[in-house]
């Protein structure tokens, strides 16, 4: 099996080190690639008070290609669609080999706190997003009391 790169083997040491807060990431001890990723739902949103598991990935030419991310935690999110896909701008066009695991995690973070209806992957909840932002919240509120319970 090939051994992982001094970049993937810093990155690793220092999410170990220096924990971001809300996030717990656990390298798969089996594929040094495979990273098994918890993030707290942020205050003051639908998500707050639920856990959500999400997988990272990374590609055989990373860090020139970016990680595959996906929720495994059932979520309504205009950004996030039914098999836990993530439509953020970093995970797609928008990625540099500048990036690391660490700032792909803190992008999802901030994503749970402000949706973006105008770029779905869900375009149910995107368009209840757009006409009615309070029945979408509760909706979300109600995946994250259902689906997200903590460990």
């Amino acid at each position: 099996m090939a051994q992982p790169t001094p970049r993937i083997i810093k990155e690793t040491q220092n999410l170990a080190k220096d924990k971001v807060q809300g996030i717990e990431v656990t390298p798969n001890p089996a594929n040094f690639k495979h990273f098994f990723v918890i993030i707290s739902g942020p205050p003051n949103t639908p998500y707050e008070g639920g856990v959500f598991d999400v997988e990272l990935l990374l590609p055989d030419d990373y860090p020139m290609s970016p990680p595959k991310c996906v929720f495994n935690t059932k979520i309504y999110h205009p950004n996030i669609d039914n098999l836990g896909r993530i439509c953020l701008d970093v995970l797609k066009d928008k990625w540099s080999p500048a990036l690391q695991i660490r700032s792909i995690l803190l992008s999802i973070q901030v994503l749970l706190s402000s949706p973006n209806p105008d770029d779905p992957l869900n375009n149910e909840a995107a368009n209840l997003w757009k006409a009615n932002e309070a029945q979408a919240l509760m909706k979300a509120r109600d995946f994250t009391l259902k689906y997200a319970k903590k460990h």
